[in-house]
């Protein structure tokens, strides 16, 4: 992962004060956190203006300021960073209308307004709710980034229509802005910007590298001569770099350690005894090794001499371990680390004593239903797992899951992962896009659209089809379907068809989870997997439909030839 550490220098000031009130409801805070965190995370920086109407104020901008600092960055560092911030943004606000239920009236409790912007990579994210506000300088223009969620009454009094704690729902305002080196962001609260206009801002900023601490207190003293009546907070963050490095330095980054050579059964790397080649293709070897020194077997994987001089796969084949050892789940296999200081490129996983899903379903072609949703289940728990982390497997097939001798199942490979937060750091080199088996892919794949978490759903029920079925759905004509138009003329054949002995129910959920449509398929994988268990409704009934819709060319041709027979009779007759 050195090749993505961020190379982004930041400046950052900030200054508040009470001004003429006796008490300082405003908070802020900043953290540029270092290392692989400012790459996975970003830099925040967030402001928060405490309503004066409410009794607890202070205390409620002093929470949402600290809640998110703290709580964003204990987010996995695999979301996006929408993701962790909402996630983070409704919890605060959940807590903060609680506490505020002591109150006779809620607006009256924990308030306050909050601006949060969030700088990684080449992109500022910013989350926005009141009427504090954020602000970017470029080339000497001073532009708004926010828009206030406030109701004027008179010329002196406003309220908010959308603020922290105000309601048991959040409607936060979010959208992301390209960075440019020397941009400048500021963020202040309405002590500053409701008697300062932009313009009159924008002088009291310094040029490039200038000091932003002066300018801090220039603004608030500026606003305090204005005449403001508030309390009066701002804070300034200068991005001074930007990570954009060569693709040659990205290149030497990643190169730092060898290819290893072509490895034969009792060869040592690194203390590793190899004991067996266990699958090799155009883009992997995989051994099964064993430690003397931990007494224990692993898998090896190591990458393809064919690739040494690409860039975007040795990078992909960095991230499939860095991947992997993010994701803690006993359906998902473990990457474990080296016993020593790696002298070449690979990683270790977990050795699992087991056979791959496609063999099982051949030793067990008719399962009980029972037993087929227990193992299914385990598979489904280990896609939720990936997907609480912000990855999506996308390769789920009956090959890259192992089902242990006691039957548990564990998913493998991490070579088609697609993970939130790593999308969303640019690079100087295109990056490897691996997708899936065409037979179990969803057809969002195919057609080159944005895929979510239905596209391993869709491909879970492919194999549950095909387990019960002992056929493929769709006829088997998933995998050669290219375009929306052959996606269009598929039509799904009921798993019952080939398996009478499975419920209607089961085949309605699969039926769903297999919709060509992403957005017809269910919420959830979770959805799913209760559907597969228990009977729904929906799914328990058979919905007449006429021979005359199933088939209406076959209909009139049966008729006609009836009617041409009844003629024919009358006639001899």
């Amino acid at each position: 992962m050195k090749h993505l550490e961020a190379g982004m220098r930041l400046s950052v000031a900030q200054h508040s004060a009470a001004g003429r009130k006796d008490i300082n409801e405003d908070s802020l805070g900043v953290r540029v956190p270092d290392g692989l965190a400012l790459t996975t995370k970003g830099a925040v920086a967030v402001i928060a203006d405490g309503v004066s109407a409410a009794e607890a104020g202070k205390e409620a901008a002093e929470s949402c300021v600290t809640g998110f600092l703290n709580d964003y960055f204990s987010t996995p560092d695999m979301w996006s960073v929408k993701r962790s911030a909402q996630q983070v943004l409704n919890a605060l606000n959940r807590w903060l209308f609680a506490q505020g239920q002591g109150f006779a009236q809620a607006e009256k409790g924990y308030v306050s307004t909050l601006s949060a912007i969030v700088l990684k990579s080449r992109t500022a994210h910013i989350f926005h709710v009141g009427d504090s506000r954020i602000y970017r300088l470029r080339s000497g223009v001073l532009e708004p980034l926010t828009r206030d969620h406030a109701r004027r009454i008179n010329r002196h009094q406003t309220y908010l229509t959308r603020a922290m704690g105000l309601d048991a729902s959040l409607d936060v305002d979010y959208r992301t802005v390209e960075i440019e080196q020397g941009d400048l962001f500021l963020l202040t609260t309405d002590g500053v910007h409701d008697v300062l206009g932009s313009a009159e801002m924008a002088e009291l900023i310094p040029a490039e590298g200038g000091p932003l601490d002066v300018a801090c207190e220039s603004l608030i003293a500026s606003a305090l001569s204005a005449g403001s009546t508030d309390n009066l907070s701002c804070q300034l963050v200068r991005v001074d770099n930007l990570p954009v490095p060569e693709a040659d330095d990205v290149y030497r980054k990643l190169a730092e350690l060898p290819f290893p050579p072509p490895l034969e059964k009792g060869a040592v790397v690194d203390g590793l005894l190899v004991e067996a080649e266990i699958h090799a293709s155009a883009r992997s070897q995989v051994y099964r090794v064993y430690d003397p020194e931990r007494q224990r077997r692993y898998v090896m994987k190591t990458p393809s001499p064919n690739y040494v001089d690409d860039p975007a796969y040795i990078e992909r084949f960095v991230l499939e371990g860095w991947i992997g050892s993010r994701i803690d789940n006993k359906h998902v296999v473990a990457v474990v680390p080296t016993p020593h200081r790696p002298s070449y490129l690979y990683y270790l996983t977990e050795w699992v004593e087991g056979v791959t899903l496609s063999q099982w379903m051949k030793q067990y072609p008719a399962p009980a239903l029972a037993d087929a949703l227990a193992l299914i289940t385990g598979v489904a728990e280990g896609i939720q797992a990936m997907h609480r982390k912000g990855t999506l497997h996308q390769d789920i097939k009956p090959d890259n899951i192992l089902v242990r001798e006691d039957g548990v199942p564990v998913i493998i490979d991490f070579g088609s992962c697609y993970v939130a937060s790593l999308a969303e750091i640019a690079a100087p080199i295109e990056r490897d896009l691996v997708l899936g088996t065409a037979q179990y892919s969803a057809p969002e794949h195919a057609l080159g659209r944005t895929a979510g978490a239905a596209a391993d759903q869709f491909s879970l029920a492919v194999i549950v089809f095909e387990w019960l079925a002992g056929k493929q759905p769709y006829a088997g004509k998933l995998e050669g379907s290219q375009s929306l138009a052959a996606y269009s003329r598929l039509k799904y054949i009921s798993l019952c068809s080939y398996n009478p002995h499975v419920p209607l129910w089961i085949d309605g959920a699969i039926k769903k989870a297999l919709s060509i449509n992403p957005a017809s398929r269910y919420g959830d994988i979770a959805e799913f997997l209760h559907d597969l268990k228990h009977p729904n409704p929906r799914f328990s009934t058979v919905h007449y439909q006429p021979f005359i819709e199933k088939n209406p060319l076959l209909f009139w041709q049966v008729l006609s030839a009836v009617l041409f027979l009844l003629l024919i009779y009358s006639h001899t007759n």
